[in-house]
């Protein structure tokens, strides 16, 4: 049960004083919560086993999530195309990208099979345990796998109704949907190229890029950008500016997602090291690693990275981190990734944001892809 009551949200400060990230993340915190506590009374009044077994799971999954970064972005969105005064329907869109963030998280948790994710049990996880100790019939990992993506269509319903009353309740309501209905479309896509490039067992540098940019790029940072932009009024040349600065941002947060998966400790990042590596998914760093195998001549790291590889111990899994190591692909990708954050700052410019608010998406962005790019002054 989600604890908070219901509370009023203050208004964004003027450009000259922004948010800083803690003030986003609180504020985004405190709808999320009324929005939450109002979706789950409706739970309840329909029906309460449903209520208490999976829209309450969905509703803490959603709370324990941390950074924010989503609603983060499209504020910053909205200041860069000269938002100012009530932040109310950005942060209500931000808390509809946390729903929809849910929801992916829960399917691809699935299709994947991970077993942790924000510190805790998978959602399909949790709910096979509780099918097992319950003392229900059949199969636990069928209940917990078919009750996990109905929590995710559950979540995604939730934001799809948010994101619509948003809509409707202000003058740039079609505007902000033509974003919101892209950027769904752009994630179902990038799943399906994640699960086909296993499936083909793909190994296509092109390949990793299209799927980090579809499946986390665009609606992690471009499309929370656009979307803050829209609720602005931003034109077409300020939301193309902020949708290419998204694009890099947003693919440098990919990529060192995909280093913590390879290298990162889960009592850090909430979800077990090693499983993209035992399932040998496409990422950037394993296709570079595997390229630059190929041209040293290095076969044995070419046969630890390729398709037909036995990945599934943990002394397999090492022997793939050494040889991403070894080839040099970890350098490789930290170096794509400071090239990728410079880049946004100098798209991000273009949208003629105040000083303050360049500085603000500079600080993101570091939060994001964990380096520090050069101060939006520098790349202007």
């Amino acid at each position: 049960m989600l604890g908070l009551p219901p509370v009023a949200v203050a208004p964004a400060g003027p450009v000259d004083d922004p948010l800083t990230p803690s003030d986003a993340a609180d504020d985004a915190d405190t709808v999320l919560e009324q929005i939450l506590h109002a979706r789950l009374r409706q739970s309840r009044a329909v029906d309460p086993v449903f209520a208490r077994e999976l829209a309450e799971r969905v509703g803490a999954l959603v709370a324990r999530g941390g950074k924010r970064l989503r609603t983060a972005f499209a504020l910053c969105g909205w200041r860069a195309a000269g938002g100012s005064g009530d932040a109310t329907a950005v942060l209500r869109t931000g808390a509809a990208l946390e729903l929809l963030q849910a929801c992916a998280l829960a399917h691809d948790d699935v299709m994947d099979g991970s077993l942790m994710r924000r510190g805790g049990p998978a959602l399909h996880v949790e709910l096979a345990r509780a099918h097992w100790a319950g003392g229900m019939h059949g199969s636990a990992e069928t209940f917990g796998t078919s009750s996990a993506v109905l929590a995710g269509d559950l979540a995604l319903a939730w934001a799809d109704d948010l994101l619509t009353e948003t809509a409707l309740d202000t003058p740039h309501g079609p505007r902000l949907h033509e974003e919101w209905r892209a950027m769904r479309t752009e994630m179902v896509a990038g799943q399906y190229r994640d699960l086909r490039a296993q499936a083909t067992r793909s190994s296509r540098v092109d390949e990793a890029l299209d799927i980090a940019t579809l499946k986390s790029a665009l609606y992690t940072v471009a499309r929370p950008l656009a979307l803050g932009g829209a609720l602005a009024g931003a034109g077409d040349r300020t939301l193309d500016a902020l949708r290419a600065a998204g694009r890099c941002a947003g693919l440098a947060f990919q990529l060192r997602d995909d280093l913590l998966g390879a290298f990162g400790d889960p009592a850090l990042t909430g979800k077990p090291a090693g499983d993209d590596l035992r399932s040998r998914k496409l990422t950037y760093l394993l296709a570079i690693a595997l390229q630059l195998a190929d041209t040293a001549g290095d076969h044995h790291a070419a046969a630890t990275l390729a398709p037909d590889a036995d990945t599934r111990s943990e002394h397999a899994v090492e022997r793939v981190r050494a040889v991403m190591e070894r080839t040099g692909a970890r350098e490789v990708v930290e170096a794509k990734i400071v090239e990728l954050t410079t880049l946004s700052l100098g798209h991000f410019a273009r949208t003629g944001a105040h000083p303050a608010v360049r500085d603000e998406f500079a600080a993101l962005v570091e939060r994001a892809s964990g380096v520090a790019p050069r101060r939006a002054e520098e790349v202007a």
